[in-house]
């Protein structure tokens, strides 16, 4: 008994020791964010402001990041919105600055966010507020 026993520790030990942390931060890069988001369009899959979901607010939008860093969300029905981006690190993590003059809803999720994952099909951002303490999540998804 006591030989299956040890037997089972020591295979979970291997199995353990052996696995492999599942981390984005070598795909985090800002050449790769850059290269992520001028491909295609993106919507936005889900926002949180703090304390409250906010996704809705995007709903319909298209966007499209340009080379130039300027990007362009699009609806049907509605005027274009019009800001810029851009990359860049900070304290060795890689940021995407958002930045929109209007409307309210767009003014909101201007910021400088760390992105937390990058894949070819997703970006998700996180922002912790300087004044309250809050965190806000911003998730891109490709169309």
């Amino acid at each position: 008994m006591k030989s299956i026993l040890l037997t089972v520790i020591s295979f979970c030990v291997i199995s353990l020791s052996s696995c492999k942390k599942d981390d984005n931060s070598t795909n985090i890069t800002t050449s790769a964010v850059t290269a992520t988001v001028v491909t295609g369009n993106w919507r936005i899959t889900y926002y949180y402001d703090t304390d409250h979901e906010e996704t809705n607010n995007y709903s319909g939008y298209s966007f499209v990041f340009a080379n130039n860093n300027t990007v362009t969300a699009t609806k049907t029905g509605t005027t274009a919105i019009n800001g810029t981006w851009n990359t860049a690190l900070d304290d060795s993590k890689t940021k995407l600055v958002l930045s929109f003059s209007s409307p309210a809803s767009f003014v909101e999720i201007s910021d400088d966010w760390h992105v937390i994952e990058r894949t070819d099909t997703k970006i998700r951002l996180q922002d912790v507020s300087g004044g309250n303490g809050g965190v806000d999540f911003l998730t891109f998804e490709r169309n």
